[in-house]
């Protein structure tokens, strides 16, 4: 077992490292209510909860969590029980609220879920579920780079230091044989941590080459002139690799498991529903979007971004242990134990009674 001094001090760092959102729960922005969130009529409380609050991402990558609000998923599972909202930025501001309470389940990429079980001694969250793959796309300036072996020597950007897509990238700079210092981003790519909703900006006033990005914002840079050099479904197998699951936290788990499970349930419903209707899932999602940011996204960013991204309820466990293991071989972890992090339960008991395919955890369930 690693040094736990050693694993806090490096995921302090990444803990410390600014929230890019600010909250009326404190952490994330309040959705706002859609017109399809009713309860229904008789509708009776689940555990005897008055409210479940939920936190996502403005990323088309939670298109699940998207969906479901837009469409009444989550509140018409939840019966009496209102859905709450809170939209996030950042995965360290989410974690945060998790902690705190101020949300009770979460849909977050794989590394601050993989941080914050760490930081946490695993006694804080749980993945209970999946919800997309793919999505995150290396897009660059063509006239400076033409070819992989172009981007050394260039400024890349990636959302954040030590989330999903700046440890992709990390990784796949190693791959080639170059280094680049972890926390500095210096190296022989400079790697410029810089926020999504920023760097299509970036890009335009030439301060960035490029960026590793997850969608809409690979696609907006596409739309200002950028090319797309890679797309990081093709470095894994099956072309399949986490970049969204579900959170909860333990106690909420353990206090109101029928809650977890309709709130799951939703989610399988929304995923059934987006892969049998792509066109009006799009819609939805983007919808829902200008909802909570007050600017839905064109259709040449929109049609792109979607079809880029594979949603599903399995979380590929198996490529989460691989993404925890590209951070060790960035030096922004060292062997975290993800033992526990997974409880699928509830999420295979809801595949059954639907009549779809159970999910396993890699090895990294509950015991």
């Amino acid at each position: 077992m690693p040094a736990k001094t050693s694993v806090r001090r490096t995921l302090a760092v990444l803990a410390a490292l600014p929230l890019l959102t600010l909250a009326a729960c404190g952490y994330g922005s309040e959705s706002k209510d859609t017109a399809t969130a009713k309860v229904a009529a008789g509708a009776q409380k689940i555990d005897g909860l008055d409210s479940v609050k939920i936190g996502y991402f403005g990323n088309l990558t939670h298109g699940t969590a998207l969906v479901g609000v837009n469409k009444g998923y989550f509140q018409k599972a939840l019966g009496a029980t209102k859905a709450s909202y809170a939209v996030f930025n950042a995965g360290p501001s989410e974690i945060e609220a998790l902690n705190a309470g101020s949300i009770d389940i979460g849909w977050i990429g794989p590394s601050p879920s993989i941080n914050g079980y760490t930081k946490s001694d695993g006694k804080n969250l749980r993945i209970i579920g999946g919800s997309a793959s793919g999505g995150v796309k290396l897009v660059v300036n063509p006239a400076k780079i033409k070819s992989l072996k172009d981007v050394k020597g260039k400024k890349i950007a990636t959302p954040q230091a030590g989330n999903t897509q700046d440890v992709a990238f990390l990784n796949w700079i190693a791959d080639q044989g170059w280094k680049v210092d972890a926390k500095s981003g210096k190296g022989d790519v400079s790697v410029v941590r810089t926020d999504n909703k920023i760097a299509p900006d970036a890009y335009k006033s030439g301060s960035i080459d490029g960026a590793w990005a997850p969608e809409p914002t690979a696609s907006k840079l596409v739309a200002e002139g950028a090319k797309v050099l890679l797309d990081e479904a093709s470095l894994w197998p099956d072309k399949q690799f986490v970049i969204t699951n579900i959170i909860v936290r333990q106690a909420f788990l353990k206090e109101h498991p029928k809650a977890v499970e309709a709130v799951l349930k939703a989610s399988v419903e929304a995923n059934k529903w987006i892969n049998a209707n792509p066109d009006q899932a799009k819609a939805a999602a983007n919808a829902q979007l200008a909802i909570d940011s007050g600017k839905a996204l064109k259709p040449a960013v929109l049609d792109p971004a979607w079809k880029s991204i594979r949603f599903t309820n399995n979380p590929l466990a198996a490529t989460l242990n691989t993404e925890a293991e590209h951070a060790v071989k960035a030096g922004l972890l060292e062997n975290p134990k993800l033992d526990g992090i997974y409880d699928l339960t509830l999420l295979n008991k809801v595949l059954k009674a639907e009549g779809e395919s159970t999910v396993d955890d890699a090895g990294l369930g509950v015991k």
